[in-house]
């Protein structure tokens, strides 16, 4: 095959792998029994899919059972329901429109009684979609540190213990608002390890995290507090507790996650006779560093190889924001790679977000082939500076080697794949 022919499998590979992944997907047919009453809420960028792929599986199932709810999703990832409400806002910064919609679901939920049911569709980017800021805080206050979170180079899962403690919804207050109620959490998983508590903040789901925890985070990340926020952490009272009795009768569901657009990634390779090597789901870290870590992998992993070999990860990584250009992770990723094969004979590299946004811009990620190392050197362009101004985004606009998909509509993270050929076949 062609090199170009082989970029594009890889591409097509990719799509596959999101297809798999996609709310339209994943509902079955058999749904929970409906309750007195059933609404539903969520938020993420995949909510609005699942609203309406839940909707349409309900029908089917409960024909005579009416539900409705409200659900909020990322500005142009909407979706078509007929019940169900579904509003925009922004990510990652929140805006307005974010802070309404969190109080149109508390207020949803208040006055259910123990018959009833709460049905929650909650997937990544939820956080910042629906941020109510706590008693005392302002929404400023809250997109402040959310910018700084996302600069600092901070895990998820550590910006996430922040955001829950700062709120008046996330952290199983959702849940909360909506006992006695019963609520059913169907999760779609961005985040590595898929712990239920971490996506999107946990809104339906108890917290195990504490304010003291998340006061050590801002502190480590020398993030700068304003008084009330950080009088808020010192006094603050913990999140529901995994041994509130009002959390009983709740159930949680994950539909999907990281680990199953793998897992198609890896069936469609070897079906095509390539073989495989996950490097597993959860993977985290700079973004550029373990690209350079991946380029050293492969060329080890070339000498001596005697068919094609497909490299998988997924995860989410980190840039710590030191520049001023464009870009997201799944790019600085793979300009880490890029950089450090240097052209290598015979190794290919995608990496996208599998949520259609890398980062804040308009591409899923990029791609490249070997040749593109002599196109670069033609064009005199060169990785190292655009890596020092957290510019990919704007190399590989250069190369066209952007990859847009427009909102996917779902959101397992990170999707990253190195095709190595064997050296004599280069």
């Amino acid at each position: 095959m062609s090199p170009e022919s082989l970029s594009l499998w890889l591409r097509d590979l990719a799509q596959l792998t999101v297809a798999s992944v996609h709310p339209d997907n994943l509902f079955s047919h058999q749904l929970p029994a409906p309750g007195h009453k059933t609404l539903v809420v969520g938020a993420g960028k995949a909510s609005a899919a699942m609203a309406a792929a839940f909707e349409r599986t309900w029908q089917q199932q409960y024909p005579e059972v009416d539900i409705s709810g409200v659900v909020v999703t990322r500005y142009g990832h909407g979706a078509d329901c007929e019940k169900i409400e579904v509003l925009e806002a922004a990510h990652p910064m929140p805006d307005n429109l974010g802070e309404q919609a969190a109080k149109r679901m508390l207020s949803s939920v208040d006055g259910l009684g123990e018959e009833d049911l709460v049905i929650a569709l909650v997937s990544g980017g939820g956080s910042a979609l629906m941020s109510l800021p706590a008693p005392g805080l302002a929404l400023p206050q809250k997109q402040a540190i959310n910018k700084a979170l996302l600069r600092s180079g901070a895990p998820i899962r550590e910006m996430n213990t922040v955001r829950r403690h700062l709120s008046s919804i996330k952290g199983g207050r959702l849940a909360a608002a909506a006992h006695p109620a019963r609520v059913i959490t169907y999760l779609i998983s961005d985040v590595p390890g898929d712990d239920p508590t971490l996506i999107a903040s946990g809104p339906t789901l108890p917290d195990n995290s504490t304010a003291v925890d998340a006061l050590e985070i801002v502190q480590r990340y020398q993030i700068d507090l304003e008084p009330e926020v950080r009088a808020h952490l010192e006094t603050a009272t913990d999140s529901p507790r995994p041994d509130d009795a009002e959390f009983a009768r709740d159930q949680c569901v994950m539909l999907a996650k990281a680990a199953d657009a793998l897992e198609a990634a890896r069936s469609a390779a070897l079906a095509a006779g390539i073989e495989v090597r996950v490097l597993g789901d959860d993977l985290e870290g700079e973004a550029r560093e373990l690209g350079a870590a991946h380029a050293a992998m492969a060329q080890r992993e070339q000498d001596g190889l005697r068919q094609p070999l497909l490299i998988l990860s997924g995860g989410e990584t980190s840039v710590t924001v030191t520049g001023n250009g464009r870009g997201g992770r799944n790019v600085e990723y793979l300009l880490g790679l890029f950089d450090g094969l240097k052209g290598t004979p015979g190794i290919y590299g995608l990496a996208i977000d599998t949520d259609g946004i890398d980062g804040s811009e308009d591409n899923a990620g990029a791609s490249f082939s070997p040749e593109d190392w002599a196109k670069m050197l033609a064009q005199g362009l060169q990785p190292e500076t655009y890596l020092a101004n957290n510019d990919a985004y704007s190399f590989f606009a250069e190369l066209d080697r952007l990859i847009v998909t427009g909102p996917t509509r779902t959101n397992v993270n990170d999707f990253r794949a190195i095709l190595v050929l064997p050296a004599v076949d280069n």
